[in-house]
């Protein structure tokens, strides 16, 4: 499925593609968009790269069943929900194996339980916010964005891939990298408020 002319369907016919004839590869191009973002929300969330790489597993296999019980508008929106419900399951579930193992629990304890919650929603809310952020960039910068930032591929890669020279990719990721900081700005201070 490394054909140049699957990889430029959009999300969405992708996923129209998949549920006409239920084939796996449209849903492996569409998980492969978003694999390493995945993989990164997944190791913020586990704080551990195997079980990283199992959620990132876990939330394929779940994607493969669930996709065609709902409506999917925005398959990126819907797949970061999935992944982060998943991860939130884990870390529940881990977060009751401890409870279970420790009967006697002090006050400082419980502190320190509040306090990584209060971390962990902290870090859903960052991510959400760069979420929020990166979809309001136009195509050109958030596809420069996300490929310089995310999958680590350099102006040249990028401009191979985009088929933008080398002055249009490097504008992309400079504009799309201010305007993220600026909407994070604004985000962070209505938040605040």
């Amino acid at each position: 499925m490394n054909n140049p002319e699957i990889q430029k369907l959009t999300d969405q016919e992708l996923l129209q593609r998949y549920k006409a004839d239920s084939h796996s590869e449209w849903i492996g191009v569409l998980f492969d968009r978003y694999a390493l973002l995945l993989l990164g929300m997944c190791m913020k969330y586990l704080k551990n790269e195997e079980d990283a790489k199992d959620a990132v597993q876990q939330i394929f296999l779940k994607v493969l069943s669930e996709v065609n019980k709902h409506e999917v508008q925005y398959f990126r929106a819907w797949i970061y929900q999935v992944a982060k419900n998943y991860c939130l399951m884990q870390i529940r579930q881990n977060h009751m194996k401890y409870k279970e193992e420790i009967s006697d629990q002090t006050m400082g304890s419980i502190t320190v339980e509040e306090e990584d919650k209060r971390k962990h929603q902290e870090k859903d809310l960052m991510l959400e916010n760069m979420q929020q952020a990166m979809a309001t960039l136009n195509e050109e910068q958030r596809i420069c964005v996300e490929l310089f930032y995310l999958q680590k591929m350099s102006y040249q890669q990028i401009a191979d891939q985009t088929g933008y020279n080398l002055m249009q990719v490097k504008s992309h990721i400079q504009n799309g990298k201010r305007n993220l900081k600026i909407i994070l700005e604004k985000q962070q201070r209505a938040n605040k408020s």
